[in-house]
């Protein structure tokens, strides 16, 4: 590159975990005065190259220079002792700590914190870095926190810089802070790396870009000569359709009604507070706030996982016209509904069970002939989790830990698919015709690489699991469908996916609560936008027309357009 000598330059890097081929013979030249971005699918082998880079893992094959001069990388100390620093994002700070202590934290020599302090000033002097040295990292936002490990890394010397999803979980504002300083890192000759999968941030920020795919190098080129069509086809290797569609809500009506809702956690803090909005059937309600704003607490409530302190949950049960069945109805509720002429037949003339015996009204009702004659209106507060989900509310919830809500690690997505189905066998036997369907239609849909459907989910890939959980979830036509960060850490082919599986439900008549990380893909997706900060309702604002920037400012202030809902 212009007879420069790359800061980094890696050759024939090769690294297997087992029989998986993580990377293979790659090389990457990374130069100083320079944002690189570093992009791939899932799975493609980003990280596992970069963690190589910082001294977490050692290749297998290949070789790595500094400056032009060969080296041996074999732990994070050695890759500082180079000026290395890899910035993760799960970040590696302890809470109790301030932030000069953990900036100094675990470095050899005798520990000055008044001379470290100095040191710090200077370097967010330099940099355009806020913060205050002096504050404890458990009261300090997930920016901030970031904020904290950059200097960490720059306070023991680095000058080559890699940043792991750095983006994933800040504001507007607070990535517009973010990129300020990165691009004046480059401009003092430093060598930065991001990974990352949102493409308006590549082409804002970074000057190169270089893709892998299926753990090979395919190439790099100016960030300045491409567009994200170009590179989405680079990283997946044939064409991908990079719209988001919003189809106008056909015939909306109200499904769901969240009145004054208030939550507090275990440690009696609250964490949802006089929330109130209305999800309609046909339409995406995207939700939208910073990590630890209340939409876990708020979804969970809805489910019937979390204890209500106050408020109302009300389910509009799309039941007119439609049959009356055992599968949520006991015999003694379907007698109660008809003392209150709730039904009628097929003639549309009113149905009354006076008279009648237990065993007459089972076969009447099993016929399929007793109908309701209007809409169900249920309050949640008083139905346990396993009645919400028999009414067809879904929660689709992505945790960090994606097997630790909802999925059996050691089964393989038909048994999985069984734990939504198995109340439906009969005299102890168990249906499993119908979930390996399902389950071999959802690996069909959304391209699950897997080898079979026993193969026990926790061998799959992070994204892989993912769509089983989100999979399973549209698998049971539900009535609202919650679907929790989705796409978190899916590449863009994949999360395209589920936001067209999102829209099918949408036409289909589901109300949809979509809670992104992204928001530029909530601006693009949902069709009202309700704005979370701190627990509180900031606003509930149209998808279309949003302003992006003001709707940052909502998310960290309670205020900005307000509205039912």
């Amino acid at each position: 590159m212009d007879g420069r000598i790359a800061a980094v330059s890696m050759k024939h890097i090769s690294k297997r975990f087992g029989k998986v081929v993580a990377n293979d013979k790659v090389d990457l030249d990374i130069y100083r005065g320079e944002i690189l971005a570093l992009l791939g699918e899932n799975g493609s082998g980003k990280t596992t190259l970069m963690n190589m880079l910082s001294g977490i893992y050692y290749p297998d094959e290949g070789e790595i220079a500094i400056d032009g001069k060969p080296v041996t990388i074999s732990s994070p100390k050695e890759a500082f002792d180079l000026g290395i620093g890899m910035i993760h994002q799960h970040f590696k700070l302890v809470d109790v700590l301030t932030a000069t202590e953990n900036i100094v934290l675990g470095l050899d020599g005798q520990l000055d914190l008044k001379g470290a302090r100095t040191k710090i000033s200077q370097i967010c002097d330099a940099y355009g870095f806020e913060v205050d040295l002096n504050q404890k990292i458990y009261d300090m936002s997930v920016s901030q926190k970031q904020t904290v490990e950059i200097i960490k890394v720059l306070y023991r010397g680095a000058d080559i810089l890699i940043l792991d999803e750095p983006t994933a979980v800040l504001t507007p504002q607070e990535t517009d802070k973010l990129f300020a300083v990165l691009k004046s890192m480059r401009d003092d000759g430093k060598a930065i790396v991001i990974i990352t999968h949102k493409m308006h941030e590549v082409k804002e920020l970074s000057d190169r870009v270089a893709v892998l795919r299926h753990g090979e190098y395919v190439g790099d080129v100016l960030t300045k000569d491409t567009d994200a069509q170009e590179m989405t086809n680079m990283m997946v290797g044939h064409a991908v359709s990079l719209n988001i569609k919003r189809p106008e809500p056909v015939n909306p009506m109200p499904r769901l009604e969240v009145k004054h809702l208030t939550v507090r956690n275990e440690e009696g803090m609250v964490k949802v507070d006089d929330v109130s909005f209305t999800a309609y059937s046909g339409e995406i309600l995207g939700i939208a706030g910073i990590a630890g704003s209340g939409q876990k607490e708020l979804l969970e409530a809805i489910i019937g996982l979390q204890p209500l302190e106050s408020g109302e949950i009300i389910f509009t049960n799309p039941k007119k016209d439609k049959p009356v069945t055992f599968f949520h109805k006991s015999m003694k509720r379907v007698k109660e509904l008809g003392a209150e002429g709730a039904f009628h037949d097929e003639n549309m003339r009113p149905v009354s069970f006076d008279g009648m015996s237990t065993k007459e009204i089972k076969k009447w009702v099993d016929s399929g002939n007793v109908l309701f004659w209007e809409d169900e209106i249920v309050d949640l507060r008083h139905k346990n989790p396993q009645e919400i989900r028999e009414l067809g509310i879904r929660l689709s919830f992505v945790p960090e830990d994606r097997l630790g809500m909802g999925l059996v690690g050691s089964m393989g997505i038909t048994d999985n698919m069984m734990l939504r189905s198995y109340r439906k066998g009969h005299l102890g036997f168990v249906d499993r015709k119908a979930p390996k369907e399902q389950a071999e239609q959802i690996i069909r849909e959304l391209e699950i690489v897997t080898p079979g459907v026993n193969t026990p989910v926790r061998r799959l890939s992070g994204g892989n699991v993912q769509k089983v959980l989100v999979g399973r979830e549209i698998a049971f036509t539900p009535k609202v469908l919650m679907a929790a960060y989705p796409v978190r850490g899916l590449d863009i082919n994949s999360s395209y996916t589920i936001y067209d599986l999102l829209n099918r439900q949408k036409a289909n008549g589901v109300a949809v609560i979509y809670v992104g990380e992204d928001l530029d893909v909530l601006l693009e997706l949902a069709d009202r936008i309700l704005v979370l900060c701190g627990g509180k309702v900031s606003g509930i604002i149209p998808g279309r027309g949003a302003d992006k920037r003001k709707v940052g400012m909502m998310m960290t202030h309670v205020g900005g357009e307000k509205n039912n809902g």
